[in-house]
């Protein structure tokens, strides 16, 4: 009868995934026509225009794609500890890979965006060294998750310790405002001109809401297919071990 039940249950996925990969896919599409053809090119301080800048889409939009995997790792690890079960475990440790691949993708598009802004693809300003360093954090999150064999034993360990390493989200977000940092502050226009900003016209704003929209579907469907398999591999492994007995 178990066995029967588990295919039967995973049914429950079926309608969600649908919809946010429908919804992601169309997204994604209105993000490439609105960053390549609809947005503006962006004005720099001598009046240049940078179309290299249209990257900065991309960036934005896996920046709140990795905020999103991060923040859901806080949540699931909340939920476990308070109610000991592992469903939440599985949220948190998808989020932290999905949030983990945007993450280096906000540091690739970043150096790409850099070497034309900056003429160098990397330098150690404190926005690109504490992102860097966060990223690391939950890279070091995954692995030492490897190092437990008992899943409770490392749900609770994983929890303690993605609420410990969210605390490095904010202090990469704050970074450029308390240090003195050549990075952009995109969201604060009274200090553009004095760190490197860029002005942001109509259609780059309208591009920039539909990049953040766009890659937070994204998000979101990746994260349904990856809970959905690490359920799959839960079943699995208590299947086996029904079997041994």
């Amino acid at each position: 009868m178990n066995a029967v039940a588990g295919p039967a249950a995973s049914d429950r996925w079926f309608t969600p995934i649908l919809i946010f990969d429908l919804l992601a896919a169309l997204a994604m599409v209105g993000v490439m026509w609105a960053a390549l053809l609809y947005a503006g090119d962006a004005i720099n301080l001598d009046g240049e225009e940078q179309v290299a800048q249209r990257i900065f889409y991309f960036h934005m939009g896996s920046n709140i794609a990795a905020l999103l995997g991060f923040l859901g790792s806080v949540i699931g690890s909340v939920g476990y500890l308070f109610s000991r079960r592992l469903v939440w475990d599985r949220w948190a440790a998808a989020s932290v890979e999905i949030g983990t691949i945007f993450g280096i993708l906000v540091l690739l598009s970043g150096a790409i965006w850099a070497k034309p802004a900056w003429n160098t693809y990397w330098t150690w300003d404190p926005r690109l060294t504490t992102a860097t360093i966060t990223v690391l954090i939950y890279i070091a999150y995954m692995l030492f998750r490897n190092g437990f064999d008992d899943p409770n034993t490392r749900a609770r360990f994983a929890s303690v310790y993605a609420l410990f390493a969210f605390l490095s989200v904010p202090l990469t977000y704050y970074s450029a405002r308390l240090f003195r940092s050549i990075h952009p502050i995109v969201f604060d226009g009274a200090n553009e001109d004095a760190q490197g900003g860029f002005g942001i016209g109509p259609t780059m704003g309208q591009t920039l809401t539909i990049a953040m929209i766009g890659f937070a579907l994204l998000f979101l469907a990746i994260l349904f297919h990856r809970v959905r398999q690490l359920e799959f591999e839960a079943r699995i492994e208590a299947l086996r071990e029904n079997y041994d007995e």
